[in-house]
């Protein structure tokens, strides 16, 4: 089944809005068993005649976002009509919703402008949004005059257009592809390993298996390894790369490293503080993203400046002096200091120069330590070099550290 999506908005051109319809929907559709073949994003305006009149021509359906509103540069409804054929009607029964929409929020009476989003083009479905004033619109294939393309017309706001795709526009998807078995697809998560490193190791033990599709996509800090294809094909593929790659192996239910980490910590009852310098909190910004870390994460100290790290950590005010606040020693204490102020089972600490000022011959733009303390055993400090832009180098960084944490909880390294 040929599938676009047609994302429209000026906001989206112009990078004051990010444009996240296609990632989400990309992934939604292919656990379907539908991939999408084109995406495209067009201003408000006469664009979006244009691109429709292309896309309907080529598709099986067409996925339009945006457009929806009560304003003169809403134009998707009007864009689809006239591309189709097809004339308009007031739809009785979405201006009584969108009347009980305002009246249940305390309006005396709903904006006119907004009778605009109860037009629709004669024979489509109106869909319903419990989230919002702008109902979608189905239009049926074969229904206008100009292709044999089915034609979604979805709301702009993610918190409005995701609860319509699941409820209206994936059901009539399905059955317009005839979707039984969808097959599986799964994503598996890895980190501490290049892509290159990672397919030269693998790739033709990969292709071997029967029925499998796969393939990469590198991020910073890790690496997803998607697989498409029956059940014993992924079977066989996920335990192939588990088994070759188990220490470096995150997940394969589109868990991040931070989800993991808590979810390991929290299933052995352990508690985890953080110690962070050159990161100023990311990393433990990262753990309280995820629900249920309450459960895990005691402490997060961020002692930027070596007075914190003396006052809050206990840091030797000698180590400073003698080899400075980006160092093994350094680090070292941060993280027995973390440990002992928290009462935690285990301390992350983090110390480096993040650019793009700094660095020396001895210490280089992008030199991090990453220390982890835990009861009973000895601190370790991790030593790295990887300079980049300070925001990249931030979320390497508190990679590094998570990927320490869990490693030491999963493998006891």
């Amino acid at each position: 089944m040929r599938i676009e999506i047609l994302n429209t908005g000026t906001e989206l051109l112009l990078g004051s809005t990010l444009n996240t319809h296609g990632h989400w929907m990309g992934q939604e559709l292919l656990k379907m068993g539908l991939r999408v073949q084109r995406q495209t994003t067009v201003p408000d305006g006469e664009a979006i005649h244009e691109a429709m009149r292309e896309s309907v021509m080529r598709s099986d359906a067409l996925i339009v976002t945006g457009g929806l509103g009560p304003t003169s540069d809403d134009l998707t409804r009007e864009a689809t009509a006239e591309v189709l054929g097809i004339e308009m009607i007031e739809d009785e029964q979405a201006v009584r919703t969108m009347r009980e929409f305002f009246r249940a929020r305390g309006y005396a009476a709903m904006p006119e402008g907004n009778r605009k989003q109860a037009l629709v083009p004669v024979g489509a479905d109106v869909l319903p949004n419990a989230n919002g004033t702008a109902p979608g619109i189905y239009v049926p294939p074969r229904l206008g005059q100009a292709s044999a393309c089915a034609i979604f017309l979805l709301p702009g706001p993610p918190s409005e257009l995701r609860p319509m795709f699941h409820e209206e526009a994936a059901p009539r998807l399905r059955a317009l592809a005839g979707i039984e078995d969808a097959g599986e697809a799964v994503e598996l998560k890895f980190v501490g390993i290049g892509e290159s490193s990672f397919a030269d190791w693998i790739d033709e033990d990969l292709q071997a298996i029967e029925g499998l599709e796969f393939g990469y996509c590198a991020r910073l800090g890790e690496l997803d390894l998607r697989l498409i294809g029956g059940n014993d094909a992924i079977t066989a593929a996920r335990d192939l790369v588990a088994k070759s790659f188990s220490k470096q192996y995150v997940s394969d239910d589109g868990s991040s490293l931070e989800e993991v980490v808590v979810r390991e910590m929290a299933s052995r009852g352990l508690k985890l503080a953080t110690a962070e310098s050159c990161t100023g909190g990311l990393i433990a910004n990262r753990v309280t993203n995820v629900p249920g870390s309450s459960a895990v994460l005691t402490h997060g100290f961020v002692t930027y400046a070596n007075e914190a790290k003396v006052g809050v950590l206990g840091v030797k005010e000698e180590t400073l002096a003698k080899v400075g606040a980006v160092s093994e020693e350094v680090c070292r204490e941060m993280a027995e200091g973390a440990l002992a102020a928290s009462g935690s089972d285990l301390a992350i600490a983090v110390t480096g120069i993040a650019g793009p000022g700094g660095g020396s011959d001895e210490k280089p733009i992008g030199t991090v330590f990453v220390g982890l303390a835990q009861k009973g055993k000895e601190t370790f400090v991790l030593t790295k070099c990887d300079p980049r832009n300070r925001l990249s180098f931030k979320q390497q960084v508190s990679q590094l550290a998570l990927d320490l944490v869990r490693r030491r909880v999963v493998h006891g390294e």
